[in-house]
């Protein structure tokens, strides 16, 4: 692609969830959502690839529905109350309305069968910031509508935590187990969105750091499928080491980061007297865990039949970057002991 146009694209995407995080009015809410989907679509549909273009159908049909589904229920809103602000949501059916809508644009359970299957049409740059940027600006209005309905909200975070947790238990293509990891943290994130929302929010930090090491990992052993990890040994034998650590920090295994939003979240759950909500959603993670474990399986504990010549290419110098992965890496690994810093941080 065109290097101009690429910046164009990257502008719009920057722009459009800058608009939405800036704006305190629907329609300019609207309106941000829209330009970052617009932003997205051709840089989706890059490589003209059959796959890469369903995938992009998809994610449109799906933003469109959501976006014209958001823009009625604030018209109602509007209608009913003679609001148009964010932060004003009184009535009770447009923000049931409103929050169905932003489940379905950043895909929650029961609303998730777009993203596993747009995710697996993507290469692995474009997936990661649908997997990360894309979340940004629905997160924001989530966190401003303030629902009075707790058990929508209850009620999508723990089928997404259920469903991302089943649905990779039988997958062997890595960008589908990512997508069902990202429907699994985004149920966490839903579950204490009410209680605390700025538990939301360190969750939200730690999976962006989380994805973004997995993603790159990936990228650097040019991975898609369970089988092709069992090869890397070979051509980086330090990240080899090092990636089922990172898949277990996204599976939240203490004593790793990804443990620390999980760790908070069943906390401020406990504390609203919710146990069996809690105990729920950690046996869920249980199913999540699994997965990340059959990858670190495949990665590390398994050699690939292999000749002499085949374990030549660690010896070449990767032309592709390794310092955000570097750095991304000791984030998701490292940093549990700022836990009471973060508390202290984001203690509702």
């Amino acid at each position: 692609m065109n290097p101009y146009i690429m910046a164009l694209l990257l502008f719009g995407l920057g722009l459009g969830t800058t608009i939405t995080f800036a704006s305190s009015h629907w329609l300019l809410a609207w309106m941000g959502l829209e330009i970052n989907t617009l932003a997205i679509i051709p840089l989706m549909a890059q490589h003209h690839h059959p796959r890469a273009v369903e995938a992009t159908t998809k994610y449109f049909l799906t933003q469109a529905t959501a976006a014209a589904m958001l823009l009625f229920a604030s018209t109602t809103n509007a209608w009913l109350t003679g609001e148009w602000d964010i932060q004003q949501m009184s009535h009770p059916l447009p923000t049931t309305m409103i929050t169905l809508a932003l489940a379905l644009k950043i895909g929650l359970a029961p609303m998730h069968s777009w993203m596993p299957e747009v995710l697996q049409g993507l290469d692995l740059t474009t997936g990661l910031i649908l997997s990360t940027w894309q979340k940004l600006a629905p997160f924001a209005l989530f966190l401003q509508i303030h629902p009075n309905n707790s058990a929508v909200l209850i009620t999508l975070g723990l089928t997404s935590t259920l469903v991302g947790g089943w649905g990779g238990l039988n997958q062997t293509q890595l960008r589908k187990i990512l997508a069902y990891s990202s429907i699994a943290h985004l149920g966490w994130m839903t579950l204490v969105l009410q209680f605390a929302p700025s538990l939301t929010l360190l969750a939200l930090l730690t999976y962006f750091i989380m994805t973004f090491s997995a993603f790159l990992v990936f990228k650097l052993n040019k991975a898609t499928t369970v089988n092709s990890l069992a090869i890397s040994w070979a051509k980086t034998p330090i990240l080899t080491s090092l990636s089922p650590l990172i898949l277990l920090s996204l599976g939240g295994l203490p004593p790793l980061t990804g443990f620390l939003p999980k760790w908070l979240i069943l906390q401020e759950l406990a504390k609203q007297g919710l146990p069996l909500l809690a105990t729920f959603a950690a046996l869920t993670a249980l199913l999540s865990l699994y997965f990340y474990l059959r990858l670190s399986y495949a990665m590390t504990l398994t050699m690939f039949p292999n000749n002499l010549a085949g374990s030549a290419p660690w010896r070449f110098h990767t032309p592709q970057l390794t310092l955000p992965l570097a750095i991304s890496t000791a984030t998701a690994l490292l940093t549990l002991p700022l836990a009471p810093a973060a508390m202290a941080l984001f203690a509702p």
